[in-house]
């Protein structure tokens, strides 16, 4: 059985209520239940729902621009006036986006319940181009809050919920901390996020997991901003940049730098969602798996989260990060999905009910 740690018994009897995924066992598919396996099998495995996105560009104050995909979902039977379309934005990991097997299931989840879902794709990897020498990191929330305050704008009187996977669940965890009650969102909804970031690199530099996972990372982030280069190179050193050979030789000589911090450690404890969880004022349901190398059971901030009424943490003994296989041939449905069914629907449908059990 998952361990779910909450100070707040109303919302523990909420969460049993209405959304019982969170205490039922989770049995880990047993042929790949080691968290790295897990970890490395799931984006094969998992089947990729078809959804037919529309792309809108907005503009930010500094004259750049984000790519949102909007699944509408007009043809919704519950839901059929689209003003008050209960609405999900969708923050994908460090390089991801709205094509990622996760989000597409998320989408499809969301699709049968009625609701309309939007994904939140970071600057300059969706295929847009950059049109200033910025991208994105981990502790900078002006794009995400200009991306809430957009979609909030465009649909005032829809119930409003966000969900972020890995560094967008970390963004997210971020801007609700940096705002706590002042935001449209009504609640969130975490999965997989590194919790501690200094834990989580020296966790990806140990040799097996430097091979798995840290290169290939470093490879995408690379790739991501290698046809900015023109752009970029007016204030970086590229090649230097190109050489490093993992996150944090990438975040030292690129992600720290843009974003103006001294040090790249002083970047690291900006990004930690872990000292901002005090100060999260929307209720906030966070999945993680203590086996996951991206974030480390013993960084997972259990102790925190217990001092804040509008947390929960689901804590699962397997699961890797975005893994969370379930069944002998988990091709359709994670338990990852399952939870964030669950609680989406609770938010939307009985979240009035939170504190008053």
């Amino acid at each position: 059985k998952p361990q779910l740690v909450a100070s707040n018994n109303r919302f523990c009897r909420f969460l049993e209520e209405y959304c019982p995924v969170v205490t039922e066992t989770y049995y880990p598919t047993i042929w790949c239940w080691e968290g790295r396996v897990q970890t490395l099998l799931r984006p094969f495995i998992t089947s990729r729902p078809q959804v037919q996105y529309r792309n809108e560009l907005i503009k930010t104050a500094d004259g750049g621009q984000i790519s949102l995909d909007w699944f509408d979902n007009n043809d919704s039977l519950y839901y059929p006036d689209a003003s008050t379309r209960p609405t999900v934005l969708l923050l994908p990991g460090l390089t991801g986006t709205s094509k990622e097997s996760y989000i597409l299931h998320m989408i499809h989840q969301s699709e049968t319940l009625g609701y309309r879902c939007v994904v939140f794709n970071n600057r300059g990897i969706a295929g847009e181009d950059l049109l200033t020498p910025r991208t994105y990191c981990a502790a900078n929330t002006e794009d995400l809050e200009a991306v809430v305050h957009h979609v909030h704008s465009l649909h005032p009187s829809a119930p409003f919920m966000a969900a972020g996977v890995s560094m967008g669940g970390m963004l997210l965890l971020n801007y609700l901390g940096k705002t706590g009650r002042d935001t449209p969102l009504m609640a969130a909804a975490i999965f997989s996020a590194g919790w501690n970031v200094f834990e989580s690199v020296e966790s990806l530099e140990k040799p097996l997991n430097w091979l798995l996972f840290n290169y290939y990372l470093t490879t995408c982030l690379q790739s991501s901003i290698s046809r900015h280069r023109q752009i970029l190179e007016k204030l970086f050193d590229m090649d230097l940049v190109m050489k490093a050979r993992t996150i944090r030789e990438f975040d030292k000589r690129f992600t720290s730098v843009m974003f103006g911090y001294p040090t790249i450690d002083d970047y690291y404890e900006d990004a930690s969602p872990c000292r901002k969880l005090k100060s999260v004022g929307i209720p906030v349901l966070c999945l993680n798996s203590v086996d996951d190398v991206f974030s480390p059971g013993h960084a997972i901030p259990v102790e925190t989260a217990k001092q804040n009424a509008n947390v929960a943490l689901v804590l699962t003994s397997c699961g890797g990060h975005i893994g969370f296989l379930e069944g002998i041939w988990p091709r359709k449905c994670t338990y990852m999905d399952r939870v964030f069914k669950q609680f989406v629907q609770a938010m939307f449908e009985h979240g009035n009910k939170i504190f008053s059990m």
